[in-house]
């Protein structure tokens, strides 16, 4: 049936101010996921930690391993992503392929030999100096620094078994990462040099907290760091590696760390994964200044260090391997804030208090009354 002209014109004039949906055809691509509502801490979300996995496996460090959102996980997302020619996306939407981790975890069975890396630790470096290695001050922290991990995320996943009472024999639920192996580590002066990685440089932005490896353009790693802040901030400028020391020994003196000047109290540190400057010590052109592991990786990008970069052990260790002296490292950020300068004043000697003289004793003739 045909309308009349104005019914017709009526129709057309609702049809077009009512709030009708329209379906308008999106490109597949710029369909985002809506980012899942997360648990409540500490319990992982399993699909950060699989990204973190993978992330950790190809070198570009997400920090430690725990299965939560986080600064340095999405910038290691986006600096793999970068290498890889793909355009940055958040930690839910990347279309990395993932499928070469497998099961996001895997288990480890204590044994009696790891309990040798475990002991006492002094918390004065007086003490420590007296000891001839620095360990683990417990299991819990031998298994995180093994598998790039947080005590928090330990701890969940192996419900209802009590970390604090672990014994060899005993089977614990773990990331499935490339395991941090203490034991291989023996005292190395100096790693052998690799003429082929001359051409390697390292940028550091101590702003982004984050040391990128490359080789010309292409981005090999990225890794977070702890720069130093303040007055003793990590110096920007360019050097080279004189040297890659490793599970160094450590001179700690308390002038250098807070003043950068050496006193003649001082005290020598053994090695051991609780050594201040970790179990590599990477040294640069740059008297006092290295690149090293950490005695709390756990911390990493959340403090601030005595002018150095440290990384965690389980990251130095790996990014050692690719490096070596000669090579150039390439450090921006902010500088040194001066010190202020303390004028001495003025001292002004006083006199000393004169000494009160002796009373005189009053002559008097012989008549006189006494007083």
């Amino acid at each position: 049936m045909r309308l009349p002209v104005y019914a017709s014109f009526l129709l057309a004039t609702h049809l077009l101010t009512a709030q009708i949906p329209i379906a308008v055809p999106v490109p597949e691509e710029t369909i985002l996921r809506a980012e899942p509502v997360l648990p409540k801490a500490p319990e992982p979300v399993e699909e950060i930690l699989r990204l973190q996995i993978y992330l950790d496996t190809q070198l570009f460090g997400p920090g430690k391993v725990d299965g939560r959102p986080g600064e340095f996980t999405s910038k290691a997302l986006h600096r793999h992503q970068r290498a890889l020619g793909q355009p940055p996306t958040d930690i839910f939407n990347h279309t990395l392929d993932l499928t070469g981790i497998g099961q996001t975890y895997t288990t480890y069975t204590l044994r009696q030999e790891d309990l040798k890396f475990v002991g006492e630790l002094p918390s004065q470096p007086s003490a420590q100096s007296k000891k001839k290695y620095l360990p683990y001050d417990s299991v819990l922290e031998f298994l995180t620094e093994r598998f790039h991990c947080s005590p928090d995320l330990l701890e969940f996943i192996n419900q209802p078994l009590k970390m604090s009472a672990l014994k060899p024999g005993d089977v614990v639920k773990v990331p499935n990462v490339q395991p941090f192996l203490i034991e291989e580590l023996t005292p190395l002066p100096s790693l052998p040099e690799v003429p082929a990685f001359l051409t390697r440089v390292i940028k550091i932005d101590t702003r982004e907290k984050i040391l990128e490896l490359h080789e010309g353009e292409k981005l090999l790693a990225s890794l977070p760091i702890t720069p130093g802040s303040g007055y003793l901030a990590t110096p920007p400028g360019t050097w080279r590696i004189v040297g890659i020391t490793q599970m160094p020994t450590f001179r700690w003196d308390k002038s250098v760390l807070e003043y950068g000047v050496r006193s003649g109290t001082y005290y020598n540190l053994p090695p051991g994964p609780n050594n201040p400057v970790g179990v590599m010590w990477i040294g640069l052109s740059k008297p006092g200044i290295g690149i090293h592991g950490t005695n709390s990786p756990q911390t990493i990008g959340r403090s601030s260090s005595h002018g150095c970069m440290r990384t965690a052990n389980w990251d130095v260790v790996r990014l050692a391997k690719q490096l070596t002296k000669g090579m150039t490292v390439i450090i921006e950020g902010e500088a040194p804030v001066p010190r202020p300068v303390v004028k001495a004043k003025p001292v002004v000697e006083e006199a000393p208090p004169a000494e009160p003289e002796a009373p005189q004793k009053k002559f008097r003739w012989f008549w006189q009354k006494r007083e």
